[in-house]
């Protein structure tokens, strides 16, 4: 594929928290380790190295060898899982929830950037091995959120209640959605490929986890992806330390809300993306996951009638560690606990809320990652590469708001000038000039000169807008070729990756995708990418 780019900041899809932390912006400093270049690996190795305990090795190889149970296995991924017990084997790691059929696009972005920065530490670091892992946030209970995809402007939606954590429910009613979904879809090779992979995943799978594993499996699995479910009892026992110091300390909680003040005080355009809880776990049952919440001399299970004593509440989080579920600034720390991991590769919103744990790590004892933005691009055919160049547009405008970019079109195709910024700065100079003549003659008509001012100006703005309204309307095929692409590139105005499902593109380049997206994307590239066929 043809690889454009375009800068971060340029594209106005991102935060300005993430545009500094790119910019390695000096005030976030305290915020984050160590940046994610090559060169920094070395030490985050070292360190890693000194803090992860041989035992934790053995408990999450053998987690994972029963976790696949039953599964098809690359020898790739059973290489890269036995490889998890060598004192030189670390890890980079990604997570996503347990979206119908994988959800957005960049569910593949996420899982490419991982694999590929195994394979630039590979190169970099011989004397160690790298493990891409994909974990799966099972746990969630947010079904609203993953209920559904988008297939061709379409969202194809699971009808069902929910209740309890997504990863454990089972699968009834989507041999449904497999109808709708096979209907749209045709009888081309690509399609039926894509109607086997989801009649395999969701119709012969009991629940969602194992679902979800077996089509990431079906996409990466020939890359070594190890695919890490977190709602597993000997993993949870690892974590079970760390719950003790958050429901019974309140560490964590007195740590982010320091850090979240000081991020905040940096600045104002800085969004918060969570919060910290008083405890930041919930209980977890089959069909029930609700938040612990102190009361009296105990804690409850919120909205029910379970109650334990400090030391009821002790006995069961030895007992049954599986039944205490992190929320989402709990379990990052849990990732790091259970994996010999080097770098959190997320979204923008995800790493925002990693900037505020540094503080909340270091007072865990647990090294922090290094975070890395996962690639983002834009997939372009040939044909609608052609048509931009036919407008005489550049990829990097495309990113505007629609009518930024149509009114910079008409400007661009009118022959007749259509900008009426000197006329207005015009117009300022004879009011500046007003101005003066009003202060050495008779100030009591300063009050008049400016509503005549703000009038003209009124009067200007109103004509330039109807102008360009009536030279749209001239101009009709040109506004309507653009917008028509526009919105066949950013579906709903916003970003592809966002909207889309890679079953769109799947139909088009078939069991090339990954090869081709894989050889394109670049995790360290730091630019938001346009890929396209040549």
């Amino acid at each position: 594929m043809k690889v454009d780019r375009v800068p971060f900041k340029a594209t106005g899809y991102f935060s300005t928290l993430i545009e500094d932390y790119l910019d390695q912006k000096e005030s976030l400093r305290p915020f984050y380790h160590r940046y994610p270049i090559i060169e920094n690996f070395k030490a985050q190795l070292e360190e890693k190295s000194r803090s992860f305990p041989q035992a934790h090795r053995t408990i999450l190889a053998d987690a994972l060898a029963t976790q696949y149970t039953g599964s098809k296995i690359s020898e790739a991924t059973q290489r890269n899982i036995g490889a998890l017990r060598e004192a030189n084997t670390f890890t980079v790691v990604t997570g996503h929830q347990l979206n119908l059929f994988t959800g957005p696009l960049y569910f593949l972005y996420k899982i490419i950037s991982v694999i590929n920065l195994c394979e630039q530490l590979a190169e970099s670091y011989p004397d160690h091995h790298f493990v891409p892992v994909f974990w799966m946030a099972s746990e969630d209970h947010d079904f609203d959120e993953i209920d559904h995809f988008n297939f061709k402007g379409e969202k194809l939606q699971w009808d069902r209640s929910s209740g309890g954590a997504v990863g454990r429910m089972n699968t009834k009613g989507l041999d449904t959605v497999l109808e709708v979904f096979a209907a749209q879809l045709g009888n081309s090779k690509n399609a039926n490929t894509l109607k086997e992979w989801f009649k395999n995943a969701y119709l012969e799978h009991a629940d969602l986890a194992s679902a979800t594993r077996f089509l990431a499996n079906s996409l990466f699995g020939t890359y070594g992806l190890v695919i890490v479910d977190g709602d597993d009892v000997e993993l949870k026992r690892l974590l079970i330390p760390y719950v003790k110091k958050d429901v019974f300390e309140g560490l964590p909680f007195e740590e982010i809300t320091k850090s979240i003040a000081k991020l905040t005080s940096l600045s104002g355009n800085y969004k918060i993306q969570v919060n910290p809880r008083a405890i930041n776990y919930f209980y977890l049952r089959e069909g029930m996951r609700e938040r612990l919440v102190a009361e009296g001399e105990g804690y409850r299970v919120n909205d029910t009638d379970t109650y334990f004593s400090r030391q009821a509440l002790e006995d069961e989080m030895v007992a049954h560690p599986e039944r205490f579920s992190p929320n989402v600034v709990a379990r990052p720390l849990y990732q790091e606990t259970v994996l010999p991991n080097l770098c959190y590769v997320g979204g923008g919103g995800e790493l925002a809320y990693w900037l505020e744990l540094k503080a909340y790590f270091e007072a865990m004892q647990v090294p922090f990652p290094m975070l890395l933005l996962r690639n983002s691009a834009l997939v372009m055919s040939e044909k609608q590469y052609r048509k931009l160049e036919r407008l005489n547009i550049k990829v990097s405008d495309l990113f505007k708001k629609q009518n930024d970019l149509v009114n910079q079109k008409i400007q661009q195709i009118s022959k007749i000038d259509l900008d009426f910024t000197s006329l207005k700065q015009t117009l300022e100079d004879q009011f500046h000039y007003m101005y003066k003549l009003t202060e050495h003659t008779d100030a009591s008509f300063l009050g008049a000169v400016k509503a005549q001012e703000a009038k003209q100006k009124k009067g200007l703005q109103n004509l330039e807008k109807r102008l360009l309204k009536a030279q749209k309307r001239k101009l009709k095929d040109h506004v309507t070729r653009l917008t028509d692409l526009q919105n066949q590139l950013f579906p709903n105005q916003s970003l592809q990756e966002r909207h889309g499902n890679f079953s769109e593109l799947y139909l088009a380049y078939g069991e090339r995708l990954i090869p081709k997206l894989k050889a394109a994307l670049d995790p360290l590239a730091e630019e938001f990418l346009i890929l396209r066929d040549q």
